[in-house]
């Protein structure tokens, strides 16, 4: 007969020791993330690799952070994919890795090298290693990377052209002269 401490693991106490260091080595890494962040932390939600996609491609990052008790939002649009006709709101930061046909009025955006962007946009921040082409406002610091090409009606606060990034259109400072020519680093 089966004693019910045995069959349960309760009588030896190196086994339910073990049992339970196993148990805390299956959690995942995620579960902090989803408990609410006090006003004075931040917590980063961690993405396993196989769903978080190449990180290293482009240099973006793929964890959210989560401070002051807000999440921020993040639309990724992946390789291969086209986002044609949208309003984009309630959006801090857009990863265009495919084809984005939209208006958007944000504080983020990354392009990466195969992505383009075609519309109206404003940003806060704008990172550019693919294409842009269309209307951009970028409040604080537009960098257009080595494989970045921007073109249309471009304003800026800062301006950052890695060696071989183009600008092309009607360029102005915000709220300072026009350049309209030609920039390419």
């Amino acid at each position: 007969m089966l004693k019910s401490e045995k069959f349960f693991g309760k009588s030896d106490s190196s086994a339910a020791d073990t049992k339970s260091a196993n148990a805390a080595a299956l959690r995942p890494a995620v579960s902090t993330a989803l408990q609410p962040a006090s006003s004075a932390s931040t917590v980063s939600r961690v993405v396993p690799a196989s769903i978080a996609g190449p990180s290293g491609a482009g240099g973006f990052s793929n964890t959210s952070i989560v401070g002051s008790n807000e999440m921020r939002s993040k639309l990724t649009v992946g390789p291969n994919i086209k986002l044609k006709g949208v309003e984009i709101t309630d959006c801090d930061t857009l990863v265009v890795e495919g084809r984005v046909e939209a208006s958007i009025d944000s504080r983020v955006i990354q392009i990466s090298e195969k992505g383009a962007f075609i519309g109206n946009a404003e940003f806060d921040i704008a990172e550019i290693r693919g294409e842009f082409d269309g209307e951009l406002t970028v409040r604080q610091k537009l960098v257009v990377y080595s494989s970045g090409r921007v073109t249309g009606k471009i304003r800026y606060g800062k301006l950052v052209i890695e060696e071989g990034g183009q600008l092309c259109g009607d360029i102005q400072l915000a709220g300072g002269k026009s350049l309209a020519v030609l920039a390419s680093a």
